[in-house]
């Protein structure tokens, strides 16, 4: 398929080809979609695009061009592998030297990001067991590319890598010792990638001596919470999977671990129905009744609907709690970086949060905090606050670029 045959604007792109200059492709490939970057050696230049609803009727590609130009394919029906073999027909012209994969899972063995062979890829699917839903979506996508262009080095960077600095007191589960040792059950941690680039981001803009101790908050669908200091993980709120933590947009967050044999004695549940249920049917969505979209809740609970203005409040002081306990794992509390669809748009949830931690002398200053939002980078503590307190817009791809160049010796 030509490019002029996806689009006879397409090729207007030809004359800005040279802007992007030893570009890395960033592939985030989940269950259902793939989200993926071209960036500039230099980062200052980048095509993104989406693929979603993929084995769907509805499976389309969403590509935003180097000029602004918004384009939209349609793959009805289409799955991972065709939807990898149209974006990379797409952006074969711009002679990418490398491609970075967003794995979710890397187990006890990665600590950072490395270069895929057979062994990093056998690794990728046997760690399935602890990420069914993505790691074989992961390794579809690094297989797509190895087919298409076997030349081209392919680097693997996994969420769960930034924390493995943890030390045993934060990420051993007070369990069987056998059951570590044999099984790697344990505390993992997720969000690498985010909690990474925002805390270093924070790092670089606060004028505070360092070391610096983070608390960097991850909110959105998906919701995470971690302390950061001097540049390394040493707590954060998910565990074994993505379930454990905070409230989310469908996921519970911290229940209690009988739940699941209460629900199967009461209600017959299996446990594949209650792993759905907390999943997929509860967080913001099952308290609210309504959607897993804050902003949905937000109109309701400002038109009095109780369950949503209950969905805000649990959601708000769940946070809070977590950020408050985290802070036990800071030698010493820089600030609270704010980040994820949510974190870097809703002034009311941040402000809402940190009411939560009344007792921690935090100050902030109400027309800064309304400012920040839509992509806004900044801070909003008042002179007096104990500590500081930032938004960062997050950039996994960004840093997976980084990371991806790093591991192969580029940057």
């Amino acid at each position: 398929m030509s490019d002029s045959a996806i689009n006879p604007a397409f090729n207007d792109e030809n004359t800005t080809t040279s802007t992007l200059t030893n570009p890395t492709l960033v592939l985030n490939c989940g269950s259902s979609s793939i989200k993926y970057a071209l960036i500039s050696e230099d980062e200052s230049t980048r095509i993104t695009g989406l693929a979603e609803n993929l084995g769907l009727d509805t499976a389309r590609i969403k590509h935003n061009t180097l000029d602004g130009k918004k384009l939209e394919i349609a793959i009805a029906g289409g799955r991972h592998e065709l939807a990898l073999q149209k974006i990379l027909e797409l952006l074969e012209q711009y002679h990418f030297i490398a491609v970075g994969h967003r794995v979710v899972h890397g187990g006890r063995e990665y600590s950072e990001a490395v270069r895929v062979n057979e062994h990093v890829l056998s690794e990728v699917k046997r760690l399935k067991v602890l990420a069914p839903l993505h790691n074989p979506a992961n390794a579809l996508g690094i297989e797509a590319v190895q087919a298409i262009y076997p030349e081209i080095p392919q680097v693997v960077v996994f969420d769960t890598a930034f924390h493995q600095t943890m030390p045993p007191v934060a990420f051993r589960y007070p369990l069987p010792k056998s059951l570590y040792e044999d099984h790697k059950i344990r505390r993992y941690g997720f969000h690498g990638t985010s909690h990474a680039y925002v805390s270093e981001r924070a790092t670089q803009i606060t004028d505070a001596k360092g070391p610096h101790g983070w608390l960097t908050a991850h909110l959105g669908n998906g919701c995470s919470a971690t302390a950061v200091y001097d540049g390394k993980s040493l707590d954060t709120s998910m565990g074994l999977t993505p379930l454990e933590g905070l409230m989310m947009g469908t996921r519970s967050g911290d229940v209690d671990p009988s739940l699941h044999i209460h629900l199967k004695r009461q209600l017959g549940l299996s446990l594949e129905e209650i792993d759905k249920m907390l999943n997929s049917e509860s967080g913001l969505l099952g308290i609210s009744g309504l959607s897993n979209d804050l902003r949905t809740i937000e109109e309701a609970a400002n038109e009095g609907h109780k369950d949503a203005q209950l969905a805000i409040e649990m959601f708000c002081y769940r946070v809070g709690k977590y950020l408050a306990s985290l802070s036990c794992a800071l030698p010493d509390f820089t600030g609270i970086v704010f980040t994820g669809g949510i974190g870097e748009n809703s002034k009311t949830t941040r402000a809402r949060i940190l009411d939560v931690m009344r007792h921690f002398g935090i100050k902030f200053d109400a027309d800064k905090n309304a400012s920040l939002v839509g992509g806004s980078e900044g801070s909003f503590h008042s002179d007096d606050s104990s500590i500081e307190l930032w938004v960062v817009p997050t950039d996994e791809e960004c840093r997976i670029a980084q990371e991806t160049r790093l591991a192969l010796g580029l940057a």
